[in-house]
Parts: structure tokens; sequence; C-alpha cells
């Protein structure tokens, strides 16, 4: 079984769909939401990340929650669409560009969130016992250790070893470089694991 995705549609045909799917992911749901709810500029709150756990900071647990799943929505959404009209392979660039988009998101300068919503709301589109996996990952992670962060880059990891489990070698490279990208996100978060200053979930 080869890692590698067959390419079947023409550049101009990846290259909109890698538009279709920036596009959709850059849609800063955190902002909107906390702009609606009356919760006050997000990039002056906390981290000023545009997630649902900074939205969480706001102590509107219902506007942290919505995040969570229109930032997981638009990415499932990306890649649906690409299923409903795409080959595989321009559905895999859909993906990618979701998720690209989250995070640098062009109306914000590129300075978007940290990815974690929109990579299992894709992983849940595209395959999805291993987007239940991976979410069953971060929850035995968070309930042991108690640490939010750690919980998603295991999580995100993992689902290089889930793809192989469920015999879907071919989303390897696209796992690959989305859990390249989360742990990018998460240099600060790694920085404090390291330094073991990273706060655990509930400590204020």
């Amino acid at each position: 079984m080869s890692v590698l995705p067959e390419i079947t549609s023409s550049m101009t045909q990846l290259g909109v769909w890698a538009v279709v799917g920036y596009l959709l992911g850059s849609i800063p749901f955190g902002i909107l939401i906390a702009r609606v709810m009356g919760l006050g500029n997000l990039r002056s709150i906390g981290s000023g990340n545009i997630g649902a756990t900074n939205v969480l900071r706001t102590g509107n647990k219902k506007a942290a929650f919505l995040t969570l799943v229109f930032d997981g929505g638009k990415g499932a959404v990306a890649v649906l669409i690409a299923q409903r009209f795409a080959n595989a392979d321009a559905v895999q660039i859909a993906a990618f560009a979701a998720f690209l988009g989250h995070c640098f998101p062009v109306w914000l300068g590129f300075k978007g969130g940290k990815g974690v919503a929109t990579f299992l709301g894709v992983l849940l589109a595209l395959v999805w016992p291993i987007g239940i996996a991976c979410c069953a990952t971060w929850l035995a992670v968070a309930v042991v250790l108690r640490i939010s962060s750690l919980s998603a880059l295991v999580a995100a990891a993992s689902s290089i070893v889930w793809a192989f489990v469920f015999g879907v070698p071919q989303f390897v490279i696209l796992f690959a470089a989305l859990v390249v990208l989360i742990f990018y996100r998460h240099s600060a978060n790694i920085a404090r694991l390291i330094a073991g200053t990273e706060p655990k979930i509930g400590q204020k």
C-alpha cells in the first residue's frame, strides 16, 4: 500500500480546490462569534488567539463551544464539498488548504488559530473512524495528564499511526504535514511543557 495519493486531477483543478479550501478555512469564527455575543475583541483577550480555548477565556462556555464546532465544521465542509465534486487528490488539497486557512488567514494578517479543531473536523470528514480515534486519544491523555496542549499534540501525532491501523496509508503524507504544522503552531506550548510551566486543565 502506497503512502502517496494518486494524482488524477489537473493543476488547475487542484488550484481551484486549494482556493476553496483556504477560503472556507480562513473564516475566523472565534472572532465573529465573540463579536456577535458581545464578548469584545478576541485579539485583546488572553493569548489573542482566535480558537475555542481563547474564547473560553472570556468566561462564555457557549461561545467557546460554538467556536469549537464551527472551526471543526469548516474543515469538514471543505472536505465534504470536495468529495462531492472532485477527485481524491483534490480532496486532500482542499483539506490541507482549509487547515492553512485557519492557521494563516489572509484577513487577519496570516495570524490565525492553532488548528486542532479544524484538524479534527478534517479527519472526521475524511475517515471518520480516525477522527473518532484521535478524539478518544485526546480525551485519554487529557484525563490522565490534564494538559490540553499535550493532549492535542499526542492526538494529532496519533493520526499517522491510525492511518495504518485503519488501512488508509494514502492519507499519511497529508496527516504528517498537518501534524508538523500543529506542532509548529504549538511551539510556545511545547517550550512550556519542556520547562514544566504549561498550565493544566482547570488551572487558573
